[in-house]
This record gives C-alpha cells, sequence and structure tokens, in this order.
C-alpha cells in the first residue's frame, strides 16, 4: 500500500510548496483536487487539459518529489436542481475524466449527487426514512428519472475514457451507504466504484470493516480515504447521530471528524487495513484532514506518523511456516 494525500487542505501551500511538503513528510502519492466542492486550488484544469507542456510539467514537478498522482478530486452535484449547480459541476467532472490518463492517474472521485424531490424542487432534497408516502415517490423520481440516467451516460463516459468512477458515500447525496454504491454500480455499470471513506461510515453506525468486506467482494474498491470520526457518547445517547449543528460546536456535536487515530486507534485501523489487503486493494490510503481540535499541518503530520506505524507496504510473502 501507499500513503497519500486529498491535496486540498494543502492548497494554500500553492502546487509546488505542498509537493515538496509530501515529499518531506516521505508520502507517496497526492490526490489533486480539480473542480466542484474541492475547488482548483493547485491549477485550472480546462487549461491543463488542451495544454500538454502544462501536462508535461505538472507531472514532472510530481515525478521529481517521488510521489505519484492516485486520483483527481472533483466532488460535486452534477444532478443538483438548480442547473447552474449541476452542469458547472457537470463540466468539472467531464474535465476530470478527460485529464486523469494525462496526469496518471485512472481514477476520478466524486460524489453521487443529490436532485430535488421533483421537477419542481430547486434544493437537493435527501430522503432519511421510509414514510409518510412522499418519500417512497422522492426515491423513485430521485433514482429513475435523474441519477439512474445520468450516471448510465457517465459511466459510457468514464470508459470510453479509461477512467473508473470512485463514489465517497456520503450522507447528503443518494450514495451514502454499501447499498447504495452497490445499487448504482448495478444499474449504471462497473466503471462506477467506492473511494471507501470510514469516517461517513462511523456515525451512521456502519462497520467499514465490514462495508470493506462487501465492496471488495464486488471488486470496486478503487481509492481510500484515511480519515477519522470520534463520536460524542454524552450528545449522541440524548440526541442521536443525525447532527446538523455548525462542526465548530465540537463540544455540542454527537460526532466530529477526527484526525487519523484520535476518533479510533489501532483496534480498528489494524483490522481495516488488513480487511483492504485480505480484498486486494493495494492501492493509496489518501488523508483527508478536517479535524476542528487540530491545525491542518499538525492533523495531517499526526495521521502520516500514525499510518505509516499501522498500513501494510511491501507484498504479501509466501507462507514459509507449512
Amino acid at each position: 500500500m501507499k500513503l497519500g494525500v486529498m491535496g486540498a487542505g494543502l492548497g494554500s501551500m500553492g502546487f509546488e510548496k505542498a509537493l515538496d511538503y509530501c515529499h518531506q513528510l516521505g508520502l507517496d502519492a497526492i490526490e489533486l483536487p480539480v473542480g466542484a466542492y474541492p475547488g482548483k486550488p493547485f491549477f485550472d484544469p480546462a487549461e491543463v487539459l488542451k495544454s500538454k507542456s502544462l501536462q508535461t510539467k505538472i507531472k514532472d514537478e510530481i515525478k521529481k518529489r517521488k510521489l505519484i498522482v492516485s486520483a483527481l478530486a472533483v466532488h460535486g452535484n452534477p444532478v443538483h436542481p438548480d442547473k447552474s449547480i449541476a452542469n458547472e459541476h457537470h463540466k468539472d467532472f467531464e474535465v476530470a475524466v478527460k485529464l486523469a490518463r494525462k496526469l496518471g492517474t485512472n481514477i476520478v472521485i466524486t460524489f453521487s449527487g443529490c436532485p430535488g424531490g421533483s421537477k419542481a424542487d430547486k434544493m437537493p432534497n435527501w430522503v432519511t426514512c421510509a414514510w409518510p408516502p412522499d418519500y417512497e415517490k422522492i426515491l423513485e423520481y430521485q433514482w429513475n428519472d435523474v441519477l439512474i440516467p445520468y450516471w448510465k451516460k457517465q459511466n459510457k463516459f468514464a470508459a470510453d475514457n479509461g477512467v473508473k468512477v470512485a463514489f465517497e458515500a456520503h450522507p447528503g447525496f443518494c450514495l451514502y451507504n454499501t447499498e447504495t454504491i452497490l445499487k448504482l454500480r448495478k444499474e449504471c455499470g462497473k466503471q462506477l466504484g467506492a473511494n471507501l471513506d470510514p469516517s461517513h461510515f462511523f456515525w451512521q453506525g456502519i462497520d467499514p470493516i465490514e462495508s470493506a468486506r462487501v465492496l471488495g467482494d464486488a471488486k470496486c474498491i478503487f481509492h481510500v480515504h484515511a480519515k477519522d470520526t470520534a463520536i460524542d457518547p454524552h450528545n449522541s445517547k440524548i440526541n442521536g447521530n443525525l447532527d446538523t449543528k455548525s462542526y465548530g460546536l465540537v463540544g455540542k456535536r454527537s460526532w466530529v471528524f477526527r484526525t487519523v487515530g484520535y476518533g479510533h486507534s489501532d483496534e480498528f485501523w489494524k483490522p481495516f487495513i488488513s480487511m483492504l489487503r485480505t480484498k486486494s486493494y493495494d492501492g493509496v490510503l489518501s488523508i483527508e484532514h478536517e479535524d476542528s481540535l487540530m491545525s491542518v499541518q499538525e492533523g495531517f503530520e499526526k495521521a502520516v506518523a500514525y499510518l505509516k506505524r499501522v498500513m501494510i507496504k511491501e507484498k504479501t510473502g509466501q507462507a514459509w511456516w507449512f
């Protein structure tokens, strides 16, 4: 396995300084943000797509630091009911798919998106329960009329460009758990799979290790984020884990994102990494820092140090003991 970083958190450094920092910490890979919610902090992807010289320069700068590109990150909502947002995020996604192979990766990471509850809606509508019956109708509209037709087209587009689309399952979007990832993949095609991020599963009560088992058996773990979540037992027992309060209100929330090792330690991370290896994932663990209690630098460097200790880097050896 290789250790990398989701580069959006290093955007303020600028491209070359961010690469220097990654090299200094002994990382193997960087996940490049190229649009939608992660933004475009390092370069204009559309301009890079049109310029072989810019593509070569980016690849040379990355190679100079002994890094690889693990994926292009373009997390967005291309099925947003506001067409201006949907079109912007769709265009960013298209550029990312066309650009990926030119920068040395075949993985594009995004969200599934979330439509409105009907054609008349102006805002996304994420359904969290089965009743009243209005919600069943919303889900039928979202999946049958919007999500499946859109992603069927994008599956073919990705295949034509030799790219895999890795969905980050995230509440607020139609793909938020193991089942919904597999449902869309079944309906739309095998270019679609998972960017497995355990942090979004912890507070839903999902065991990321068991999710890795199921997604691994389906051969659709395309990329993995290394991010942690801590559950506050006091607030959780009072209010449950559906929490809409600001991430800055750490002491009042039922859960918060933490840097790796500060929500769960070896009892989770070692079996999780071992399950990934068992299911033949030998790619990048891409650190994403969103810890409200630490600076980006401290949280990121603590995650690097922790994962270097527990991750499995070398290829599996032969069973010499029998």
